[in-house]
Parts: C-alpha cells; sequence; structure tokens
C-alpha cells in the first residue's frame, strides 16, 4: 500500500523495544459527505476504524472497525486501497516502550442498515457517535482541537492530513463533490 507520510516524534530511545499496533480505516462517502466519529467529549473526527487483530487481514479488521465503532456494515467488495501512516512515539503506558501504528486506509460502501454501536469503555467515554459531515467542516473542527494528550493530539493531527489529502485528490473542482475516481 502507498504511504501517504510518516510521524515520527522521535521522542524514545533507539533501543527501545517496539509496540505494534497497526489498523484499519475506513473512508465512507455518502451524498457528498464522510461518515466520521465524532468525539462529543473531545470534540474531534477521526476515521471509522481500530485495531487490527493477529488473527485478522486488514479488510476483516475494517469490516469489524466499522461495525463496531459507527454500526454500519461495509460491503467487502467496494474497499479500495487509498494509503497508509506510520506513526511513532514513545508509549505513554509502557516504559522504554515506542508505539509503532501503521494506519491502512480504504474507500468503502456501506448498505443502508445501521446497527448498534459496540464501544469500548474509552470509546464510551469519549463520546464516539456516527456523524455525516462535509469534508470542510470535519478539517476546520479538527484544526481547532486542543489538547495537552499527545496521543489525542497527534491522532487528530494525522486524521486532519489525510482529511486534507482526500480533499486535495478527491475533490471536483467543478462542482465540488466527493467522488472516487
Amino acid at each position: 500500500m502507498k504511504e501517504l507520510f510518516v510521524i515520527d516524534l522521535q521522542d524514545y530511545e533507539i533501543n527501545d523495544r517496539v509496540y505494534r499496533r497497526p489498523s484499519a480505516r475506513g473512508i465512507i462517502i455518502k451524498d457528498d459527505k464522510l461518515a466520521l466519529v465524532y468525539s462529543i467529549k473531545e470534540k474531534y473526527y477521526k476515521f471509522p476504524g481500530g485495531g487490527i487483530r493477529e488473527t485478522e487481514d486488514m479488510k476483516s479488521a475494517l469490516i469489524r472497525e466499522v461495525r463496531e465503532e459507527v454500526g454500519l456494515i461495509v460491503i467487502p467488495e467496494s474497499i479500495i486501497e487509498f494509503g497508509s501512516v506510520l506513526r511513532r512515539q514513545k508509549s505513554n503506558h509502557s516504559p522504554h516502550t515506542i508505539f509503532e501504528q501503521e494506519n491502512y486506509y480504504f474507500f468503502c460502501r456501506t448498505d443502508t442498515r445501521l446497527l448498534e454501536q459496540e464501544l469500548d469503555d474509552y470509546e464510551r467515554e469519549a463520546g464516539f457517535s456516527l456523524r455525516f459531515v462535509t469534508i470542510d467542516d470535519a478539517i476546520r473542527t479538527n484544526l481547532r482541537y486542543r489538547s495537552d494528550n499527545d496521543f489525542n493530539r497527534i491522532m487528530v493531527s494525522r486524521e486532519t492530513k489525510v482529511l486534507q489529502l482526500i480533499k486535495q485528490k478527491w475533490t471536483d473542482s467543478e462542482n465540488g463533490s466527493l467522488h472516487l475516481l
């Protein structure tokens, strides 16, 4: 998969052990709006998705994570690679550990059914909810986001850069609508 960009804070020791947590994230466009996760508590947007389990491939993880986080059902045949973003930084959970997360982004379509979310405790606490928003609204909201939490701040920065890349590549300059090429 094409690498979109790298975020490496280089705030760790070179000999620290590496904890890898790859993830799959869905780019879902409906009626010129993106289906995104909105954190009611933190007030940011992110792409639905999350960690790839050892027993899963990227597409299976994408389908599961989108269903759990926002209740949408991904149509497997619609999945198209967009690119990946590597994130490396000092772990905030384990000393002498580098947190490394390869984030794989996929365009995909979903069917019309909407299931109940299956959120983890931290997702429930953050108030994750499905929102359909314009790409400009999502970018604007994320650019206003402020936090002392490095993990959230870097994640929101990553999602904002991906949103900006999507806007740059997939915005039809004649009518401003998002579409897949």
